[in-house]
């Protein structure tokens, strides 16, 4: 077979096999998210909705009974978006009540600044071992939210794999969807594709969060899912 005979064919190949690959264009997209340090780009003019970085919990090093709310992000501001999320940032699930109190001050402020506030999203890296702890954690979240109030949280994709099926059918009325991240830092995960044919499975409503200028290679049978909601992006810095 000639040369040029093998590299068509090699190409088409690689095409049909789902290996090809381009990096996520934010201009594709109009879901966003805008963390704190993120520069404005000229993309956030086409987003429809935007997912704000507000605050992150901590507990500090050394101290067991402390937990700290850190206020992150943008100054309350009025936003366009038909849909604007407020998120925090959890590193703990253990919340005293001062916690509490300052975040649903925090979203009744954007909220009284003419904003869309669609609801809150917790980012939280649970593991799927805890998951338990954290369906918990999200119910009693949950019933502390107004009602108009809508909650999302973001989530790792081997839930779709490794986790309880009861702990991930416990969180069905309690959350209104999942982000599960394709990127860690900066990067896509390499294997992220092995992940995705069983994100239906977790029988949750569920978006596909995308690192800007990451690998993605956008299957067909995700479109097909009544699950799946779209996609939001995670803009970053140019270095």
């Amino acid at each position: 077979m000639p040369i040029k005979t093998l590299i068509r064919t090699g190409l088409v190949w690689l095409l049909c096999s789902g290996s090809a690959w381009a990096a996520v264009d934010a201009r594709d997209h109009d879901a966003f998210w805008l963390w704190s340090g993120v520069a404005a780009q000229p993309v956030l003019d086409q987003a429809k909705t935007l997912y704000v970085l507000q605050g992150q919990i901590f507990a500090p090093r050394g101290d067991r009974q402390r937990v700290d709310f850190i206020a992150q992000g943008m100054s309350v501001t009025h936003l366009p978006q038909q849909d604007l999320w407020i998120v925090y940032r959890a590193h703990t699930l253990r919340w005293p009540e001062s916690v509490y109190k300052q975040l649903l001050g925090q979203v009744q402020r954007w909220r009284q600044a003419g904003n869309a506030v669609t609801g809150i999203q917790i980012d939280f890296d649970a593991r799927t071992r805890y998951l338990q702890d954290y369906v918990a954690f999200l119910k009693d979240l949950r019933q502390r939210l107004p009602a108009h109030y809508k909650l999302s949280i973001t989530g790792l994709m081997d839930w779709s794999s490794n986790a309880d099926p009861q702990a991930i059918g416990q969180l069905k009325g309690v959350v209104d969807e999942v982000v599960v991240q394709t990127y860690q830092g900066r990067h896509s995960i390499a294997n992220y594709a092995a992940y995705l044919p069983r994100l239906s499975q977790l029988g949750l409503p569920f978006k596909i969060g995308l690192i800007q200028g990451g690998e993605w290679d956008a299957p067909d049978y995700l479109q097909r899912s009544a699950w799946f909601l779209g996609y939001v992006v995670f803009l970053r810095n140019e270095r």
